[in-house]
């Protein structure tokens, strides 16, 4: 079947703290669908589940999910598309949720060798109290993106966002020991991991902010790093995606601790199943520099997408 013979439907906006990334993400790919020759329709999906279900009433052929964060991300969406036998983009349901999941996905990479940082999951009211892992160290949320709700407590900073009243990510939060050193980022693209990216903020850590906003943040592609890093964070990249289950597109991030130890340690960070696709996004950034253009991306990942069973 042809691309003009094909539906497509990009699911896009949400209700989580991504919404606005994901809205210009949906944008961005429902544009390149349509010039690559596919019939494409975008939805903003909301809360109503209704409204949804109607908008997928007759069954596109397949759904690109440009969803990120909560209900997108984790899972939920992708076991709505299950029953409805719609094949989708990007990871499936379990695969989802494990990602989503960070202290999960770690015991995950940890029996595969791939080297995490040392963490515990301690109560929001606890971690108030007193530090519950020796200075400095990184809080999370236990399943955010894009790191929304992400703090770094150095030797003499104090906690700010996890004390704000508008906390609205659960009672448990991972914290985990600080990896000092470079921020590194591979695109993995079914059974290939493209190429990696070196992160440089002029904002302390690559934050919600650094990641979406133009100017603050520099992308070196490929990452300048000795040759046994590079192939290293290719290598764990790839296995942190198969012992996930994932498939189609995701995006990994790393810390490269080159302040010790000559050539120096990678960290696994987390697995990203709905890498963002805007314009200052790094997975588009990466399948350019492996020759892959953005219609060609986008077209791939509809071509393959599938449903778990």
């Amino acid at each position: 079947m042809s691309p003009q013979d094909k539906k497509i439907v990009v699911m896009m906006g949400g209700s989580s703290c991504e919404r606005e990334v994901s809205l210009v993400s949906g944008a961005a790919v429902g544009a390149a669908l349509i010039e690559a020759g596919y019939m494409t329709a975008t939805i903003d999906i909301g809360d109503d589940l209704g409204a949804v279900l109607s908008a997928l009433d007759p069954k596109p052929d397949a759904i690109f999910n440009a969803l990120h964060g909560r209900y997108g991300e984790d899972g939920c969406v992708q076991g709505l598309l299950e029953l409805l036998h719609i094949p989708y983009t990007h990871s499936g349901v379990l695969a989802s949720a494990l990602a989503m999941d960070k202290p999960m996905a770690k015991r995950l990479f940890e029996t595969v060798d791939i080297p995490c940082a040392q963490h515990v999951i301690a109560r929001r009211d606890d971690v108030l109290s007193g530090d519950v892992l020796p200075r400095p160290y990184v809080v999370k949320p236990l399943n955010e993106g894009s790191s929304v709700g992400v703090e770094i407590v150095l030797e003499d900073t104090e906690l700010i966002i996890l004390k704000r009243n508008n906390w609205l990510f659960g009672d448990q939060v991972m914290v985990e020991s600080y990896i000092a050193g470079r921020e590194l980022t591979v695109a993995v693209m079914g059974d290939r991991a493209l190429g990696v990216t070196e992160l440089r903020t002029s904002e302390g850590f690559y934050d919600y902010n650094a990641k979406y906003t133009d100017g603050v943040t520099t992308h070196e592609v490929p990452a300048a790093v000795p040759p046994e890093i590079y192939q290293a964070a290719l290598d764990h990249s790839l296995k942190a995606h198969e012992i996930l289950g994932c498939r189609g597109v995701s995006r990994v991030d790393l810390r490269y601790d080159d302040t010790t130890d000559d050539p120096g340690k990678l960290y696994m960070l987390e697995v990203n199943t709905q890498p963002g696709m805007t314009p200052l996004s790094l997975v588009p950034e990466l399948a350019e520099y492996a020759g892959i253009s953005f219609v060609e991306l986008v077209s791939w990942m509809v071509e393959n997408a599938a449903c778990d069973g």
